[in-house]
């Protein structure tokens, strides 16, 4: 224990101590358990049990360098209940993200890939995406010859509850943090100095019921109105897009198209992007972007005229789709007698819907929000602490993975090369990798919103025409698919 003590002490903050004798006092007691009348001092302290502040605590205990770090896990959820969290086999919860193979590499990497489920991950090969004015196309599948070497997965869909249930029981198997769940923060102030102590720049967690912790570096994985962000200071910019995300899971008729190829669907319509994702078996999650009236009608259905407005809109023109909103029931009888007069062809659109799990039909408001920094002098953000982006290209989850990956390699060489991992200065690494990624895919998913959003003029012929010609050019397209799956080169 004196040897990981002295370990420990030869990156402790020469500032934060009045003397010498102070510092070599303090750093015995900095990484133990506080005694009676101390100060309860973590080296890293995260707010938010997510997938990001879940995955980012792992992968500090799964790694050799950083495992001898004393941390602390603040959640309001009661975690016992999401560790054990289950489902029967036909069931599936309407909260689903899609991994990218660089994000279940990195879950793999720190041990918790195994702990998930995995009768309830489904990978899928391809994806069809067209234009729901137009009908430009354009199919994501691989062409001979231009798969990556790890394989044709473009991404895995899975519930968050099971990706937070396997992080929750690889995290159980590590040890060595300190949880603290439902547990509501209640503020967040600076330290004050004492006669052998000064931790006046500490950022302190206090709890419900008077628990204090404090924290050589605060992690705010704590959600898009993130208080660890409001504490540090730290403005975030964007706007709403008054639009609503609808999800659901829903039932589908006969196997999937392609044998065992899964392909997921996205049609662009003027209100916003609809979506079906494939789940395991004959089932598939729906992400369905649109106005705040509509995502109201769609939960009042009945699940016979649900299911019904949802095979219309892959189907129906957005005239179609959009007298049909106006109706507040009979879409189903609607929906039958406009396909007497709609061709389709079955092989470019998902197999039609037959059923929507029950209580699984929920919406949330949609909106762009980008931090102004991930840091501040002992904090720092991740996940939708930092950024809040549209669901249209499933990159949310994959973001807050890439902000884990790139915060724990900079705790790990702030830790091995003797440095303080609070400060501003050890944690610049972090930011200047991950800000301007994430505010390019910000940037093109607004753009691709705003385009799309569209529903007459000059701008449709011209969206179609660029959306053909990256269709039919397989370099560029197996280029797009390959930063889709995460296995592209840097585009910053």
């Amino acid at each position: 224990m004196d040897a990981v003590i002295r370990k420990r002490a030869a990156y402790v903050c020469q500032s934060c101590t009045r003397r010498g004798l102070q510092l070599r006092r303090q750093s015995r007691r900095s990484y133990s358990s506080a005694a009676p009348g101390q100060p309860d001092i973590y080296d890293v302290v995260c707010v938010g049990g997510g997938p990001a502040g879940l995955s980012l605590l792992t992968a500090l205990r799964a790694n050799p360098v950083t495992s001898h770090l004393r941390i602390a896990l603040v959640e309001a959820q009661d975690l016992s209940k999401v560790k054990s969290w289950k489902l029967p086999p036909d069931r599936f919860s309407n909260r689903c993200s899609s991994l990218t193979p660089s994000s279940a590499l990195f879950l793999d990497q720190i041990g918790a890939w195994e702990h998930l489920e995995r009768d309830r991950v489904q990978p899928y090969q391809e994806m069809q995406v067209w234009d729901g004015v137009s009908g430009a196309r354009i199919e994501f599948d691989w062409a001979p010859g231009s798969a990556p070497a790890a394989g044709t997965t473009i991404a895995y869909m899975t519930e968050n509850l099971n990706l937070t249930s396997g992080l929750l029981k690889r995290l159980d198997q590590l040890g060595g943090v300190s949880v603290f769940d439902g547990a509501k923060v209640e503020n967040i102030t600076f330290g004050e100095q004492t006669e052998e102590l000064d931790l006046r720049q500490w950022p302190v967690v206090h709890l419900s019921g008077g628990k204090q912790l404090f924290a050589r570096l605060l992690v705010g994985a704590d959600g898009a109105n993130s208080p660890v962000r409001s504490f540090a200071g730290i403005e975030a910019r964007g706007w709403d897009y008054g639009r609503h995300g609808v999800v659901a899971t829903l039932e589908l008729e006969g196997e999937p198209w392609g044998d065992q190829t899964k392909t997921a669907y996205q049609r662009f319509l003027p209100t916003g992007p609809v979506a079906m994702l494939p789940m395991p078996g004959n089932y598939s999650t729906l992400v369905w972007s649109t106005t705040p009236q509509n995502a109201a009608l769609l939960k009042s259905l009945s699940a016979k005229d649900f299911v019904a407005l949802v095979n219309a809109a892959f189907r129906l023109t957005p005239t179609d789709l959009a007298f049909m909103h106006t109706e507040s029931s009979g879409q189903a009888d609607e929906y039958s007698w406009r396909m007497e007069n709609t061709p389709v062809d079955s092989r470019l659109i998902p197999q039609v819907v037959t059923g929507v799990q029950e209580g699984t039909v929920a919406s949330f408001p949609l909106k762009l929000r980008h931090a102004d920094t991930y840091i501040g002098e002992r904090v720092a953000l991740v996940g939708d602490a930092a950024h809040t982006i549209h669901p249209l290209a499933g990159q949310g989850l994959n973001q807050g993975q890439g902000d884990v990956q790139s915060l724990s390699k900079t705790i790990e060489y702030a830790v091995s090369h003797g440095q303080d991992i609070g400060t501003r200065m050890s944690l610049e690494s972090y930011v200047s990798e991950r800000y301007a990624a994430n505010h390019v895919l910000l940037g093109v998913c607004d753009k691709l919103h705003k385009l799309y959003s569209v529903g007459s003029g000059p701008l449709v012929p011209l969206r179609s025409l660029g959306l053909n010609a990256v269709n039919a050019f397989g370099p560029l397209k197996s280029f797009l698919m390959n930063q889709a799956a995460g296995n592209g080169i840097k585009v910053v």
